[in-house]
């Protein structure tokens, strides 16, 4: 052992094995590493000449917004707060950089990825006025999105059912033609999407069109798309999203088929 850090989500030590040991042979140790431990689970990783052994603390410290915005007095232009990394370093998401056009969040139902939406949505609203930004919410549940009803952000009231998102979406397809048409990319515009396969299902082809549309040529009018699902399944939305949104968020998902859409691989 050649030193570590504890950081507010885990525990790490930098081992460094003796000459000729296989790297695999201690990766396959994980989980009697994790018995040894005393710990639920144990992530060993090779950084460098050095192997990482990660395991989670028992005593981990919920991440505030609150907390990460007074510590940012100051972000880029049109960049949301995602959280912390293992380190305790804040995490932004700059939707305007090129890289950065669309957003798919996957995971299952409790993972966590409507609340990681509404943390955007807050640090947004927060940091960018409705001059520079603008959102259009869609929430076929009709709970996520309800408590930002009355941001003065909002285009329009949040869509709940699939008619009003059809709605919503065919307004953003006549938006970027216009945009195109003028030249212009101000103010910005991001639509939330929560249950993205369940709108996909029940609205049909129509949403999947303007969905395909937005996501292929919104990004030179100001337009972005953060679309949350708990089910990554490619015969939904595979083709959807499979070159549209090079930035994927990935909780814990059902399958390893799932992981691999989600993840874009």
């Amino acid at each position: 052992v050649t030193g570590g850090s504890v950081t507010p989500q885990i525990v790490r030590f930098h081992l460094v094995p003796a000459v000729g040991t296989k790297v695999n042979q201690i990766t396959r140790l994980s989980e009697e590493l994790a018995l040894a431990l005393g710990v639920a689970t144990c992530r060993v990783v090779r950084h460098g000449a050095t192997i990482d052994l990660e395991f989670p603390r028992g005593d981990r410290s919920m991440v505030h917004l609150f907390d990460l915005v007074d510590r940012l007095p100051q972000v880029p232009p049109h960049t949301a707060i995602l959280g912390m990394d293992g380190e305790g370093t804040p995490i932004l998401l700059r939707l305007s950089s090129p890289e950065v056009p669309h957003v798919l969040v996957s995971g299952t139902t409790g993972s966590g990825k409507t609340a990681l939406a509404r943390s955007m949505i807050a640090s947004l609203a927060h940091y960018n006025s409705p001059a520079d930004l603008a959102l259009l919410l869609i929430d076929p549940k009709g709970r996520g999105y309800a408590p930002f009803g009355s941001l003065p952000h909002l285009i329009a009231g949040v869509a709940q059912n699939a008619e009003e998102a059809v709605v919503a979406l065919q307004w953003l397809v006549g938006e970027m033609e216009r945009r195109d048409r003028e030249r212009i990319t101000l103010p910005r515009i991001v639509t939330f999407i929560d249950e993205l396969a369940d709108l996909a299902l029940v609205g049909g082809p129509a949403v999947e069109m303007a969905l395909t549309r937005v996501s292929q040529r919104g990004r030179e009018a100001g337009l972005h798309l953060v679309c949350c699902t708990q089910k990554p399944s490619s015969a939904i939305i595979g083709s959807l999203v499979k070159a549209n949104f090079p930035a994927r968020l990935v909780g814990s998902v059902a399958s390893a088929e799932d992981a691999r859409v989600a993840a874009g691989i």
